[in-house]
């Protein structure tokens, strides 16, 4: 058996752009990537928490320490910049796995920036 697990998170960053006449997707820092465990094309959950929305998408880079959180196609319609979002990707994990699993978190600063601590 397999327990679907919080993998990694970026907890609370902000949106600085929204594209709509794009395929569709998200653009974030590679930074925020890295540092929240998440890889490129990977599928994640997209949380809006100035307005409630959520949805399943994928990633695309944006350049390391450009801050960019942005939010491309369809999606731009349920977004808009200086909205406050969490994303959250999640793995299978057997029971063994799981006893020693941590999710990889972080909280970005207002600039979308890797706080010292994280």
């Amino acid at each position: 058996m397999f327990i679907k697990a919080l993998k990694g998170k970026i907890h609370r960053a902000t949106v600085t752009a929204t594209k709509i006449d794009y395929p569709g997707s998200i653009g974030i820092d590679t930074d925020l990537l890295d540092a929240g465990g998440i890889v490129p094309y990977e599928a994640i959950l997209l949380a809006n928490v100035s307005n409630g929305e959520r949805l399943e998408t994928y990633v695309v880079p944006a350049p390391a320490g450009s801050g960019d959180v942005i939010v491309l196609g369809a999606a731009a319609r349920m977004f808009s910049p200086g909205d406050i979002v969490i994303m959250m990707n999640f793995a299978f994990y057997t029971p063994e796995e799981m006893a020693t699993h941590k999710p990889k978190i972080v909280c970005p600063d207002a600039n979308n920036g890797i706080p010292a601590e994280d």
